[in-house]
């Protein structure tokens, strides 16, 4: 089982930067792959990025591709979102999430945090 808890979210200009972090807690941590969702207002959770068990594979989608970087420290069970060349369509809550399928989903996800805030103005 994995517990996750976000942090980093604020509020920020369109073209300013943040890094999210998620710090888990489990000891299984590293069979998971990890990833990041994000819910806007009125919107459904969408599929933001996610990383491997070993960090060798990442995947975005095409929204945030080039501009965000997902990372995880598996000795320190963290997962990182850098956030580049913010938009205000980016605004959102944004959710850390564990799976034990690398196709990961709103569905395969097994474990989610609770969210972080992320508000980035015109």
């Amino acid at each position: 089982q994995v517990q996750l808890v976000e942090s980093g979210g604020g509020l920020v200009q369109a073209g300013g930067s943040l890094r999210l972090s998620c710090a888990a807690s489990g000891r299984t941590f590293r069979d998971y792959h990890m990833g990041w969702f994000r819910q806007g207002p009125g919107k459904e959770r969408q599929f933001v990025a996610a990383i491997s068990r070993t960090a060798i594979s990442t995947t975005y989608a095409d929204s945030v591709k080039g501009r965000f970087t997902i990372s995880r420290d598996n000795a320190k069970m963290m997962v990182y979102l850098q956030m580049n060349s913010l938009k205000p369509e980016d605004t959102a809550i944004y959710y850390c999430a564990a799976g034990p399928t690398w196709s990961l989903t709103v569905s395969s996800a097994g474990y989610w945090g609770q969210g972080t805030q992320v508000t980035v103005s015109s």
